[in-house]
């Protein structure tokens, strides 16, 4: 016999009776006329049908979301630790001698391929980097399409899984617009700055990648913060910049160097003590390049 439960919520948009939901069917019908909204509606609530005897604390019906930034996606079996039965029973000795050889085979045949085991490395390394580098999820998934697309190429073949998985983080940076220069992701992956930059030029080559200009004023906030400058001085900043962009007269340069020159000149007319040698060390340019653009962003704005 089956008991079949109900649930009301809400009223019909026809004749404004009580809805009611069949836990059993799935349905949610109208209680007056039987108009029916929902044929099959999905149990959205934690997994109550466990024994009492299971020692599994989790009751939740699925596993971790699917993500690019796990070698199997999050899409593999587990054969679960517990050695019961669906009953909550304990297996027999033979029974558990059999689970243990076939939890192995599991593990070494998700492992098998090279393109898996690759994978697995570098997203170790990603989220390694992830940490280092305070990444969002969002350049976290994009970096490892990118490492995907150029694994499937054949582009990590002959160099080496950090530096290509290096050169796939800093393009999901410029891509989402995150401002994280070469130097800072080849020093979070010790790593050389030029081999950063030769397998960048590579990835976006070989993948016809097109990658958006850095904004000198995204990288702005990032050296005020560096240097522990005020927003009152920030905000001057970003009106030379504005204005400079307008005026044509950051293309070409570096993005870096020109946030750079435009927070020591907003610190020159606020009279904020800091000298060039600070800002150069947080931008991660040298003090020749601020004096540089310093003497063009004043001759060309009249500052």
């Amino acid at each position: 016999m089956v008991v079949h439960t109900f649930s009301s919520n809400d009223t019909c948009r026809r004749c404004k009776g009580l809805m009611v939901t069949d836990a059993v069917t799935g349905e949610r019908f109208c209680r007056n006329c039987g108009f029916v909204v929902d044929e099959q509606i999905a149990e959205l609530g934690p997994e109550r049908n466990v024994s009492k005897d299971s020692d599994r604390d989790d009751k939740s019906r699925v596993g971790i979301p699917t993500s690019l930034a796990i070698h199997d996606m999050g899409l593999a079996t587990v054969i679960g630790a517990a050695n019961k039965d669906a009953t909550g029973k304990p297996l027999s000795a033979q029974a558990k001698h059999e689970m243990k050889r076939l939890r192995t085979w599991d593990n070494r045949s998700q492992m098998s391929e090279q393109m898996d085991r690759n994978l697995r490395y570098a997203f170790i390394q990603l989220d390694k980097l992830k940490d280092k580098l305070t990444l969002s999820d969002a350049v976290i998934e994009k970096a490892a399409y990118i490492y995907r697309k150029a694994l499937s190429k054949s582009l990590v073949r002959g160099r080496s899984i950090e530096g290509v998985l290096a050169a796939a983080v800093y393009a999901a940076c410029r891509d989402v617009e995150t401002p994280r220069t070469l130097g800072d992701v080849a020093t979070a992956i010790n790593i050389k700055r030029k081999d950063l930059s030769k397998n960048y030029r590579l990835l976006v080559n070989e993948l016809e990648m097109k990658m958006p200009v850095v904004s000198s004023i995204t990288c702005m906030s990032k050296i005020a913060s560096k240097v522990g400058l005020s927003e009152k001085v920030k905000r001057h900043a970003l009106g030379i910049l504005k204005e400079a962009n307008d005026s044509r007269i950051t293309a070409g340069k570096d993005p870096m160097g020109m946030a750079a020159s435009a927070l020591y000149i907003s610190c020159v007319k606020m009279d904020v003590d800091i000298s060039q040698k600070d800002i150069a060390m947080a931008a991660g340019v040298t003090e020749v390049t601020i004096r540089n653009r310093y003497k063009d962003l004043k001759k060309s704005l009249h500052i």
